[in-house]
This record gives C-alpha cells, sequence and structure tokens, in this order.
C-alpha cells in the first residue's frame, strides 16, 4: 500500500524499463478477488502522475481490473519532481502549474509514445494477477491522446479505448492523432468536456466521423457544462457530476470489451 502525502492508495510503485530509460509507473489490482483480471493501460493526464491519478486507477481496479498507470515524462524526471507543488483547485494555481509542463507535452512525441508502449504491456502481462487477452486503455487530458495512438499501435490487443476531456485530436501535423483511427480495432469512449477549446465541436465531428468510418462501435459524449480537466478532483476543473458519469460509462465499456 503506497502513501502519498495525506493520501493512502491501495497499488505500489514500480520501475519500468523502457527503451529510453527508467520509468515509475502505479500498479494497482481489485482489493478483494483473486486475478487473473483483464489489464488496463492508464494515461494521465499533463499534471502527471500522482495522488489522485492512483485513486482514479484505484477505481477502475476495483471493476476488476489490474491497472498500470506509468509517469510518461520519465525522460524529464521522476513524478515527484514533475507533480505540482501547490493546490491546483485554489485560483490560478493551476494555470501557473500548466505554463511550466507544457512543454513537456508538447516534446512528448509519437515516436516515444510507441518506444515506450511495448514496456507498459509487457509490465502488464508479467504481472501473474493478469488475464492473458484484451486490454483496455484509458486517458486523460493529453492521455487520451496516448490511449488512441496505443490501440492503432496495438489494434489486436487493445480492445476498449476510453479517453476523456482528451484536447488536440485533430491537427495539421501529419501525425494528428485522428489519422490513426483506421488502424484502431477497439471500441471507443470519448468523453469530452463542453467548454473545451482544444476539442471545438467542429473537431469533435471530424473525429466522430472518422470512427464512423473506420467501422468502430464508439460512444461520442461531451458532458454538458464541464470544463477541460473535470475528473481531476485535485483541480479547479473538478466537476463531480461529469466525473462520476464518465465513471459509470467507462465502468460499462471496460465490462463488455474485455471478456
Amino acid at each position: 500500500m503506497a502513501e502519498t502525502g495525506a493520501v493512502t492508495t491501495r497499488g505500489e510503485r514500480v520501475q519500468l524499463t523502457t527503451p529510453d530509460g527508467p520509468a515509475e509507473a502505479y500498479l494497482t489490482r481489485p482489493a478483494e478477488h483473486p486475478g487473473p483480471h483483464p489489464g488496463v493501460l492508464l494515461y494521465m493526464d499533463a499534471i502527471g502522475l500522482r495522488p489522485q491519478i492512483e485513486r482514479v486507477a484505484d477505481r477502475i481496479a476495483d471493476w476488476g481490473h489490474v491497472v498500470l498507470a506509468p509517469n510518461v515524462f520519465h525522460r524529464h524526471g521522476t513524478a515527484a519532481e514533475i507533480a505540482p507543488t501547490t493546490d491546483l483547485r485554489l485560483p490560478g494555481e493551476r494555470e501557473a502549474f500548466f505554463a511550466t509542463v507544457m512543454p513537456l507535452v508538447a516534446s512528448h512525441s509519437a515516436e516515444e509514445a510507441a518506444r515506450d508502449l511495448s514496456a507498459y504491456v509487457a509490465a502488464l502481462d508479467a504481472d501473474p494477477d493478469v488475464a492473458p487477452g484484451p486490454i483496455g486503455t484509458v486517458g486523460y487530458c493529453m492521455g487520451g491522446r496516448l490511449a488512441l495512438r496505443a490501440g492503432a499501435q496495438l489494434p489486436d490487443r487493445v480492445a476498449a479505448i476510453g479517453m476523456f476531456h482528451v484536447g488536440g485530436l485533430v491537427t495539421d501535423a501529419p501525425d494528428s492523432p485522428h489519422l490513426s483511427i483506421p488502424q484502431v480495432r477497439g471500441e471507443v469512449l470519448a468523453g469530452y468536456a463542453d467548454h473545451d477549446g482544444s476539442m471545438p465541436p467542429e473537431a469533435v465531428a471530424t473525429v466522430d466521423e472518422a470512427l464512423s468510418a473506420a467501422g468502430l462501435a464508439h460512444t461520442t459524449a461531451v458532458y454538458p457544462g464541464a470544463s477541460h480537466g473535470f475528473v481531476m478532483a485535485d483541480t479547479s476543473m473538478y466537476d463531480e457530476d461529469a466525473a462520476e458519469r464518465h465513471y459509470r460509462e467507462l465502468q460499462d465499456l471496460l465490462a463488455r470489451a474485455l471478456v
């Protein structure tokens, strides 16, 4: 059991070996029931691997999954070194933190994410409580893009993709995340924030059209009144109603897809 500040979480911090060096990750499993369970790869938001991400991972694990949440910024430092040192629920603190972390987001390339994925999945597969077969990917904010790319990179393995308050799915770049959708085979749940400049209505429509054109089972939902970051209870963007709705919809997705 991990102690994280005033928060006690159930899982453990583990060290992974990636092609570009060591990476921390949080690994958690159901509190009551022995395995094997389907594996889920949880991609953090831009704020990093911290108690809130661990709490989200624990909750997903309680539905009957083994969940791995890596520090995707491992090339830049440990989770503790990158994590915020102020209360992001206070006015202005979230915005000030993002000014320092956005260069890390911008520098995390699709190529780096692709190299990391093999290490993340290998760690899940090596766990004795992880069942062989399909896995799910779940991501928040920038992590939603990573969850989608993982599904495209491992289409025969990733059966469920959940991405929430995700932004930047549609860009002018030749490797725009939405262009990977034809390679995806898993079911996709996209839960967007209503007030999110990084995913305007036309971008949401572009992604939805691409999912339909690919013949994928998918759910597209815009959470009314919710702002970017609505799941994260440790920031000023938290929206309890939207967060609880996301948990219900994500649980349903994983239950039907990871069988």
